[in-house]
Parts: structure tokens; C-alpha cells; sequence
């Protein structure tokens, strides 16, 4: 209509310019008025026919009896028209959908249900409900649609879910929680006076909560959190009360279990470790994914909620792994692995969180050292210290003595200590000969330090925030990191200058806590302390200087630079952000790995041993300068120079099928496998840092020239004269290639995909046993002009000077 309202006035306009005669124009504009009131009466005649058709589809449904195959398309077909017509109506024309209301089609579609018989009417029947209600419009459709128990009549059907008739109905519920707000939520309750007796769409939808298809899992949390999202008081007295809200504690109950699978798996042994690796990570990602969906559910910010939430999740999970894990109470044989444990109480407090989920664990932390505290501060008369902790200890008393797995504490205004020594609660796994036990506790430890939410005694008492400021009203409550603090270095050190060393991952994760000790202790070490720093120091250096008789020793300076903003940021990463599946993957560390002579585990070894070397650079800095290096001080001038040059004539720029000198070359012979023996040429050439080795044969019409058939790294070669034919050589190829790798892992995020590639081999044969000899040494005079190199970069890394000796340091600073 407006398209030929703006062409009649173009019309006029034009013709007018042209000075058309006025008869002409008129002639013309009445042309076009009569298409516009044709047109309109033809979309007239368009709506009265909507509106009868919508007539007949309804009269037409009324007289179906029965539903069964023989009229099932055409009740298919009656119910799609329906659901055409209200969502046109519903945007378009509101008689039409008033004409829907006053013919009560929703009953209509209940009455389907009861009259289908074998049908399999109910699943397009659910199709055909939810796109009509997705696409509802009006606040006025949604509250017909709503109201007189139509949906709930719907809801309550009986169905028979099988095949796919679950995944119809979830989806139909969904559609109707999507539409809910806190003025339609009413319209489907069932109430009682003041009380909601019933709730048909959260009450079925918790019927498939534990489904086993993960797309109705996921419908279902989110229908949930909907229905949790626009609740009053009297929805939430209802779904936090028995029985409704059983699903709770059921879904803590189905996350513990989850957990317990996870031990298994941790402690499992016929698997390799990187299939092993990669279903654990499988495991902690589903464990995560349910984590949050808690975590949804205490956004929302209702306290009746959040207190049910919270509760089940101590009282089911949390306090049954800590207590006889801090030895407060009886093990039943039943409970999880210690490490285990640790990471699962770390990953609720990242993803959960919250004020009393923070001060409940911390609260049992702490509770054996508290009393001691208390003691102290009444022997100190503090009374607002005591106060303060008499307050936490009587609620953690509560806990201990009413948990099923604790013996019952004497009933006394005071509990006595209920352990003596350091060696005792979360300090006897501080202190453990297992590094991956000692790390995991203090991980927790960590993750309780940088809450915010963390009650001010309990987070003096941990002892990491007090140590730079101490909080006076509770001063004389103890720390308890800070008293043990040179143990636990101590400790940590031992384990970095442990011989035989542990796993790099272990003395990895190990720097990292270190680290955080240092910056937050604000001092230096101790005498002791230093002396095993020095040692491990020492030791990292020369776990770096053996690497340069590896077959990487060619990328350690591209390596270094690569990880040392990596390894800074790994470092500078908070307890909250880190993720502690470390923990699961420490005792796995020590294992020996098949294949370790392939190149590609070579390469793996060469990074971590470099990273571990970055570590021990950064720990030095901060104990020199109290924060970590920035950047790496290191001249890489001349590699990237190196790199950048390519001259089609340079043998170090070759590639397959150029011409290069022979002047330098070998003669030799090789075998392949599709050609035969042929007559080649051994060139092996080191530049700089690079180095190939290159097979050419002779160019046909210039007698000094060749070309290039194979090209080799000159590093890791490792050539060897074959034993019982002194004529033959054998050459080791790597085959690995690290930016193809980095590649790969980007695109598909999997650290456990297999990578054991076999290494190439090959044997060339030479006139003599003389020339073969003298091929083995220019080939090993070329590595060592190569490695010369790489050495004169690392030189100044290596050195003490770098950041200064630190046995000199310490004394100057005393």
C-alpha cells in the first residue's frame, strides 16, 4: 500500500515536470487509486478469509472423536493451521486471536491428548505448542495462554516417553518458562490459603534432572533458574521445602559421586598418562559445568535459596571430605583420596565461593589451631579477641560434633585442642614428604587467603594477609603461616633441590607457591633457605647447559623468549584464577614416559627445562628485587638477523629441488625404496644458530652444482659408523615439528592427542671406511660450530653475575 501511495505521487510529480496535459495526469492518478483500493479490499477479503479458515480448522478439529493413525496427518495438519493463525493473529490481527480465546482452542489441544489412542499424536503436538507460545508476543496472548489450567492440564498428561517424546516435552516445558515473569508465574501455580501446594512445571521438570541425555540436563537447569529468576516468597517457601526441595540434595549427592569417579580415575593404573590426563580433564570439565550451574543458582540472590544451596552443599559434600581429612573425625573407608579432596574443596571455593561458604571451610580449617588461639588470648585477657573467636568456634563445634564420620567432642564452654602439633590437621599435609599432598594444602590455603569474603580473624589467622597488615582487634590471635612460614620454605626448597629431582611439573608449581611466599613474607631468606635455593639454582643451570647436548639445543634461544612472558604471567597468576587440576596430575608426573628417545619427547623435556630455568631466574629476582623480571635480558639480534636472510644460494636457505654448491659435499651413496640405489652428495652446513644437513644429487648439464632431494636438521644427528660395516653411516632425523604441533593443539585444544612420531633414519654408504669416518666428523665439526653459537646467547644467562651470586647478596644485605 505505501509502495503504490509513493508511485502515484512519483507519477504526479514527473508528469508535471513534463507539462503533461492536467486530463493526462488525472487519467493516470486515477489509475493508480483504483489498484490501491483494489488492493486494500483484496487484503480485506485476505482477513475474512483468515478469520473463516480459522473458523473451519477449529470445527474441523471439534469433530474429531478419536485420534488414531487412520486421521493423525490430518490432525497434524489442523493443529499447524491453528498455530499459524494465533501467532499471525497475535502480531497481525487481534480478532483473530480473540476469536482463539473465545473458542477455547487450548482445550482443544488437551482434548487431543485424552482422545489419542496409539497415535504418536503427542510429539508433534508438543512441537506445534512450543513454537506457538516461543512466539507469543503480547503480554495479553501469554495470559490467556496461561491461565485456566490449560498448560498445567498439559503438563500433568501422562505420556509415554519413549523415543523422542522427552525431548519434545522438555522442550514445550522450556518454551513456557521462557515466557514466565513475576506476574504469569501465578498463573501456574496451584495454591492453598497462603501456600503453594503444587507447582506442575518445576515438579515435572525435575523428573528428567538427572536424564541421561545432556540436551534435557541442560533444558532443564535452565528452566530452573528461570522459574528461580521471577519467584515470591511463597514459589521459594515451596521448591527450599520437603519433599520439593530433595532436589537439592540430590543433585549435591549426584556431584559427589562425581567426584569419587574423578579418585578413580586419579588413582587408576593400566591407563597411559596422556589418556589418562585427557579423561580426567574430561571429568573436571563435567564437574565444572555442574559447579557453575550452583553458582547460577546463587546469583540469583535470594537468601531462602542461597541458604538451602549452601547447606546441602556443606552438610553433603564439603564437611564429610574435610573433617576426616583434617583428622576431626572418623573415617568411614569410604572417603576420597587426600589430594582429591583438596581439589575438590579448592574448585567448589573458585567457582562457588561466598561469604559463608569461605568462613565454613576455613572455619574447620582453622578450628584445631583456634582453640590454641583462644587459650592464648585468655592467658593475654583479650577480650574482644576472644569474643571474635569464641563466636566461630562454637558454630564449627556444632559442626564437628553433629557429623555422622565425627567422634563427639566433650561438651565444655572451651573445647581443649584437638591437636598438639604442627604435624596434626591441614599442617600435617603441609608438611608431607608427597609434594603433590603439601602442595595441594596449601593451594586451599591460598584460595582462603585471597577471598575477600573471608572473616577478618579467620583470615589473620590463616596468616598470609596479616603479614603485612595485621589487624588490631584481633592481634593476638596467632598466624599460622606466619609461625611456620621458614618451615614451609624450607619445605618447598627441599623439593626443588631434591636430587634425584622431582618432575618439572612438580618443581614447576612448586615455584609458583614459593613465589607467592616470598612477595607476601616481604623478606629475605634464611642462611639454610639460601643455600638451597643456590643449590637448585645450580642445578636448573645445568639441566639447561645438558640440553645443549640434545637434539633441541638449536631452539633453546627462540624457547626462552617464547615462554618467558608465558612462564611470567603463569607466575603472577592468583590462587582464584589458577586451576588446581594441577593437583590431580603431580603423582602421574613422576612416571616415566614410553618413548622417551623420540624427538618429539625430547622437545618436551628441552621446554620444561627451560621453563624450570626461567623459574629459578624469576625467584631470584625476587628475593634481589622484590618482583619479577619483565623482560628477558638477552641479545637475540643475531638469530633473528639469521633467520630473516634467504639467498636462493645460500646452503643454510636451501629447500627441496633448489641448486646448491657441491664444493663442500660428500660423495656417497643411499637407497630408497621407490628409486633404487643413487649417488648423491652429504652436505651438512651450520650458520649462526641454524644448521641443515642436505642430500643433492648432481645437477645433469653443470657439473659443481646439485639438487637438493633431502634436507635434515643438522642438530640431533648423532652420527654413528654401523659396527659391522664401517662404510655405512647412520643419521637421526627429527621429524617432530614444534610450530606444526603449536598449530595443531590451537585448533584442537587437546594436550593429550598422541604426538609419538617416529624419528627418521639414514644410512648412507660411503667409497671407504676413511671417507665415512671423515663424513662423521665434519658433520660432528659443523653441531659444534652450531653449538658454539647457541652457547655464546645463553653465556651471560648462566652466569652469576646475571642477577648476582646469591650467597654475596645476602651478605650484603646483612
Amino acid at each position: 500500500m505505501e509502495d503504490l501511495n509513493n508511485m502515484a505521487g512519483k507519477w504526479s510529480y514527473s508528469e508535471s515536470e513534463d507539462s503533461v496535459s492536467l486530463v493526462g495526469l488525472l487519467c493516470i492518478n486515477q489509475a493508480v487509486w483504483c489498484c490501491l483500493y483494489f488492493w486494500k479490499k483484496k487484503e480485506e477479503q485476505v482477513e475474512m478469509y483468515r478469520r473463516g479458515n480459522e473458523r473451519y480448522v477449529i470445527n474441523e478439529l471439534r469433530q474429531i472423536k478419536v485420534v488414531d493413525w487412520h486421521n493423525r496427518e490430518l490432525v497434524i495438519d489442523l493443529l499447524q493451521s491453528i498455530v499459524e493463525l494465533v501467532t499471525y493473529g497475535d502480531r497481525q490481527d487481534p480478532l483473530i486471536f480473540e476469536y482463539f480465546m473465545e473458542y477455547q482452542v487450548l482445550a482443544e489441544f488437551v482434548r487431543v491428548l485424552k482422545i489419542s489412542k496409539n497415535s504418536r499424536i503427542e510429539a508433534p503436538l508438543l512441537q506445534y505448542l512450543s513454537i506457538m507460545i516461543q512466539n507469543m508476543n503480547s503480554d495479553h496472548s501469554i495470559y490467556y495462554c496461561f491461565s485456566n489450567d490449560y498448560i498445567n492440564n498439559i503438563i500433568g498428561h501422562k505420556f509415554e516417553f519413549g523415543g523422542d517424546i522427552a525431548l519434545y516435552y522438555v522442550s514445550f516445558l522450556r518454551a513456557v518458562s521462557n515466557k514466565l515473569n513475576k506476574d504469569t508465574v501465578c498463573l501456574l501455580l496451584k495454591v492453598y490459603g497462603d501456600s503453594v501446594v503444587s507447582f506442575p512445571l518445576y515438579d515435572e521438570a525435575l523428573r528428567f534432572a538427572h536424564h541421561g541425555e545432556k540436551m534435557i540436563q541442560t533444558a532443564i537447569r535452565a528452566l530452573t533458574l528461570s522459574i528461580y529468576n521471577v519467584s515470591d516468597d511463597m514459589v521459594y517457601q515451596y521448591i527450599t521445602t520437603p519433599p520439593v526441595s530433595k532436589y537439592f540434595s540430590d543433585l549435591v549427592s549426584s556431584l559427589s559421586k562425581q567426584f569419587f569417579h574423578l579418585d578413580a580415575l586419579v588413582h587408576a593404573t593400566e591407563m597411559r598418562t596422556n589418556q589418562k590426563r585427557k579423561e580426567l580433564l574430561l571429568e573436571t570439565d563435567k564437574i565444572v559445568d555442574d559447579l557453575y550451574y550452583f553458582n547460577d543458582m546463587l546469583g540469583v540472590g535470594q537468601s531462602r535459596l542461597s541458604t538451602v544451596v549452601i547447606e546441602n552443599l556443606l552438610r553433603i559434600l564439603i564437611f564429610p571430605i574435610l573433617l576426616p581429612l583434617l583428622q576431626l573425625g572418623q573415617s568411614n573407608g569410604s572417603n576420597l583420596s587426600a589430594v582429591t579432596s583438596f581439589y575438590t574443596v579448592s574448585r567448589l571455593l573458585q567457582v562457588i565461593g561466598g561469604k559463608g561458604m569461605f568462613n565454613s571451610v576455613a572455619g574447620v580449617i582453622l578450628y584445631p589451631y583456634m582453640t590454641s588461639s583462644v587459650r592464648d588470648a585468655i592467658e593475654r585477657d583479650s577480650t574482644e579477641s576472644i569474643s571474635h573467636a569464641k563466636s566461630i568456634l562454637s558454630e564449627m563445634g556444632k559442626v564437628v560434633s553433629s557429623s555422622p564420620e565425627t567422634e563427639k567432642a566433650e561438651n565444655s564452654s572451651l573445647p581443649r585442642d584437638t591437636v598438639s602439633n604442627k604435624r596434626s590437621g591441614i599442617l600435617a599435609h603441609v608438611f608431607s614428604d608427597n609434594p603433590s599432598l603439601s602442595l595441594a594444602s596449601l593451594f586451599l590455603l591460598f584460595i582462603l587467603e585471597e577471598a575477600k569474603d573471608l572473616h577478618p580473624l579467620l583470615a589473620q589467622m590463616i596468616g598470609l594477609n596479616g603479614m603485612q597488615n595485621m589487624i588490631a582487634v584481633d592481634g593476638n590471635i596467632g598466624n599460622l603461616l606466619v609461625k611456620y612460614m621458614d618451615q614451609i620454605l624450607n619445605a618447598l626448597l627441599k623439593v626443588l633441590a631434591s636430587q634425584p629431582p622431582f618432575s618439572i611439573l612438580i618443581q614447576w608449581h612448586t615455584g609458583w607457591f614459593l613465589r607467592k611466599l616470598l612477595i607476601l613474607q616481604g623478606k629475605g631468606l634464611g642462611d639454610h633457605n639460601f643455600e638451597l635455593l643456590n643449590t637448585s639454582y645450580q642445578q636448573s643451570c645445568e639441566c639447561l647447559q645438558k640440553e645443549l647436548d640434545g637434539c633441541w639445543f638449536d631452539h633453546i634461544p627462540e624457547v626462552l623468549r617464547n615462554e618467558w612472558p608465558n612462564c611470567k604471567a603463569a607466575l603472577e597468576e592468583s590462587s582464584q584464577c589458577k586451576d588446581p587440576f594441577f593437583v590431580l596430575e603431580l603423582d602421574d608426573s613422576q612416571q616415566a614416559t614410553d618413548g622417551d628417545a623420540t624427538s618429539y619427547f625430547a622437545w618436551k623435556r628441552m621446554v620444561e627445562t627451560v621453563k624450570v630455568f626461567i623459574l629459578h631466574l624469576q625467584l631470584k629476582s625476587c628475593i634481589f628485587k622484590g618482583e619479577l623480571l619483565q623482560e628477558l635480558l638477552l641479545n637475540m639480534s643475531s638469530v633473528i638477523a639469521d633467520s630473516s636472510k634467504t639467498h636462493a644460494s645460500d646452503i643454510a636457505s636451501a629447500s627441496f629441488g633448489s641448486e646448491v654448491s657441491l664444493g663442500l659435499g660428500i660423495p656417497c651413496t643411499i637407497a630408497f625404496s621407490n628409486a633404487g640405489i643413487r649417488d648423491i652428495y652429504l652436505i651438512p652446513k651450520a650458520r649462526e644458530t641454524t644448521g641443515k644437513v642436505l642430500l643433492a644429487e648432481k645437477h645433469p648439464f653443470r657439473s659443481q652444482r646439485g639438487v637438493v632431494l633431502a634436507i635434515g636438521p643438522l642438530a640431533g644427528l648423532n652420527p654413528k659408523v654401523d659396527e659391522d660395516h664401517p662404510t655405512w653411516l647412520h643419521l637421526q632425523i627429527r621429524e617432530f615439528e614444534p610450530k606444526l604441533h603449536k598449530i595443531k593443539v590451537r585448533g584442537h585444544q587437546s594436550s593429550g592427542m598422541s604426538n609419538h612420531v617416529a624419528d627418521g633414519r639414514w644410512t648412507l654408504g660411503f667409497s671407504n671406511a676413511k671417507a665415512c669416518e671423515a663424513a662423521r666428523l665434519l658433520i660432528l665439526e659443523e653441531i659444534r660450530k652450531q653449538r658454539s653459537s647457541v652457547e655464546s646467547i645463553l653465556a651471560p644467562l648462566l652466569q652469576d653475575s646475571y642477577l648476582g651470586n646469591l650467597s654475596e647478596t645476602e651478605s650484603q644485605d646483612e
